[in-house]
């Protein structure tokens, strides 16, 4: 099944690009902007619980969705390609196995955990 949800959102990351070129975005403003949400992962300075909150409440859907509406209403084009580098974040996190963080790790996310397995065998 996970193979199935990073491929779906691999083809979302495809859309994604494809939108932000027909929108006539600058690749300069993709390229320092597309990063930008992991910043989100400072509120990890505060704990587990703050740092899954701050990382949750940027790279949910809802973020992208919420920026593109309110570019459709203020005619706002460059509000809505900042919009799609958003979704374009997600969905390349996604694919690559990055999710949703729980509150017990930052390795703990929706989609199962990251990171390689700690080796609990005894040092010889």
């Amino acid at each position: 099944m996970t193979l199935f949800l990073r491929l779906e959102h691999a083809a979302l990351a495809l859309a994604a690009l494809v939108a932000f070129h027909l929108t006539g975005g600058n690749w300069w403003l993709f390229a320092a902007l597309i990063l930008v949400p992991d910043l989100s992962m400072a509120g990890y300075l505060g704990g587990p619980r703050v740092g899954a909150w701050c990382y949750n409440a940027v790279h949910t859907w809802l973020a992208p969705a919420a920026l593109w509406l309110i570019a459709l209403a203020a005619g706002a084009p460059l509000l809505a390609q900042i919009a799609i580098i958003l979704a374009a974040h997600i969905a390349i996190d996604r694919a690559l196995g990055y999710g949703l963080k729980r509150e017990s790790s930052f390795q703990d996310t929706h989609l199962g955990r990251i990171g390689r397995a700690k080796d609990h065998r005894p040092a010889s």
